[in-house]
C-alpha cells in the first residue's frame, strides 16, 4: 500500500565535489535529469524523438520478488509514454522506498518527465498493489555514474569505465573494473586497468552472465556531461533566439528595447517572464497528498 506523497528525484553533482546530491552556493553544478552525457535532443531542444526499436530492447538483467512485479507492471506504462524501465529497487524503512528508475530510449530523463511518470504509475500501483506493506514511490532518472542494462547503454558507453559484475563467475572471479572497448552479439569487450603482464589486457564477457554494470564517475564522464550541457544550452538559445509564429520581430525587438529603456517598479517584470529556469537542486519540488491509498 503507497503512503504519503509520490516524489521525484534530480540527481546532481558538483564539478570540484563529485558526490551525488551535494550543492552549493559556489559549486556549479549540472542536473542529470536534463544532461545525460549521452543524450541527443530534438530539434531546438525539444524532446528526442522515440526509437521503438530501442524502446522494447530488452533487458540482461532483470529484479526478483516482489521488484519484479512492479517492474512487470511499469513497462507497459512507461511503454505509453515513451520511457523505457532502467530499474527497480525496494529499499527497506518505514516505510519502505519503492524506486523506480527510468528514462527515454536516448538516456534523458527531464524533471517533468519524472512528474509525467508519477502520475501514470500510482494509480497502476495502487490497483495492482504488488508490495507487501507501505511504501513511498520514488521516480528518479539513471544518474551520471548510471546503471548499464542494455547492449545500447554499453554501447553508448564505449571509452568510458564501468564496473561490471557477472551472475556466473568466469575463472572464478566475478566483478571486473575497466574501460569499455565495445560489443558484438553477444559479448563486452572490457579492457583492465589492473590487468599483470602475464594476463589478458581485454577481457570478452558473455553479455547474458552480466548481473550488474554501471559506469564509473570519472573525471571524462563529468567532462562529457558538461559537453552535452553547453550543447543543450546552445540549442535552447538558438530556438530563444528564433520569433514565435505570426510574430514580427522587428516588434519584438522595439518591445525588449522600450522594456530596456522603462524606469520604476515592475521594470524587469516581462524579462522574468521569458527566463528558462534550469533545475540545478538535488531533489525535485514535492507534491503534497494527503495520507493513504491513492
Amino acid at each position: 500500500m503507497r503512503v504519503g506523497s509520490c516524489r521525484t528525484r534530480s540527481f546532481a553533482f558538483s564539478a570540484h565535489t563529485p558526490s551525488p546530491g551535494k550543492t552549493g552556493p559556489f559549486r556549479r553544478t549540472i542536473p542529470f535529469l536534463t544532461f545525460s552525457p549521452f543524450a541527443s535532443a530534438g530539434p531546438h531542444g525539444s524532446p528526442p524523438l522515440v526509437d521503438t526499436a530501442l524502446l522494447a530492447e530488452p533487458r540482461y538483467a532483470t529484479e526478483h520478488g516482489a521488484a519484479a512485479r512492479v517492474g512487470h507492471a511499469a513497462v507497459p506504462v512507461l511503454a505509453d509514454l515513451g520511457f523505457r524501465l532502467v530499474r527497480v529497487k525496494i529499499s527497506a524503512g518505514s516505510p519502505a522506498i519503492l524506486q523506480i528508475m527510468a528514462e527515454r530510449p536516448d538516456g534523458t530523463m527531464s524533471i517533468d518527465d519524472c512528474e509525467a511518470v508519477s502520475k501514470a504509475l500510482s494509480p497502476v500501483l495502487d490497483l495492482d498493489d504488488p508490495v507487501t506493506g507501505e511504501y513511498r514511490l520514488e521516480i528518479s532518472s539513471p544518474g551520471i555514474d548510471r546503471p548499464l542494462v542494455r547492449r545500447s547503454d554499453l554501447d553508448r558507453a564505449v571509452g568510458h569505465e564501468a564496473r561490471v559484475e557477472l551472475a556466473v563467475p568466469m575463472d572464478g572471479r566475478r566483478r571486473f573494473r575497466g574501460v569499455i572497448e565495445g560489443t558484438d552479439d553477444k559479448r563486452l569487450f572490457l579492457k583492465r586497468l589492473d590487468a599483470k603482464p602475464d594476463e589478458a589486457g581485454t577481457l570478452e564477457l558473455a553479455i547474458a552472465d552480466i548481473g550488474d554494470a554501471r559506469l564509473v564517475l570519472t573525471e571524462a564522464l563529468i567532462r562529457e556531461a558538461l559537453r552535452a550541457q553547453a550543447r543543450a544550452e546552445a540549442e535552447d538559445g538558438i530556438a530563444g533566439d528564433a520569433s514565435p509564429p505570426g510574430v514580427d520581430a522587428t516588434a519584438t525587438g522595439a518591445a525588449a528595447a522600450s522594456d530596456d529603456t522603462r524606469r520604476g517598479p515592475g521594470r524587469f517584470a516581462n524579462r522574468n517572464k521569458q527566463k528558462r529556469v534550469v533545475p540545478g537542486g538535488s531533489r525535485a519540488p514535492k507534491t503534497a497528498r494527503p495520507i493513504g491509498r491513492g
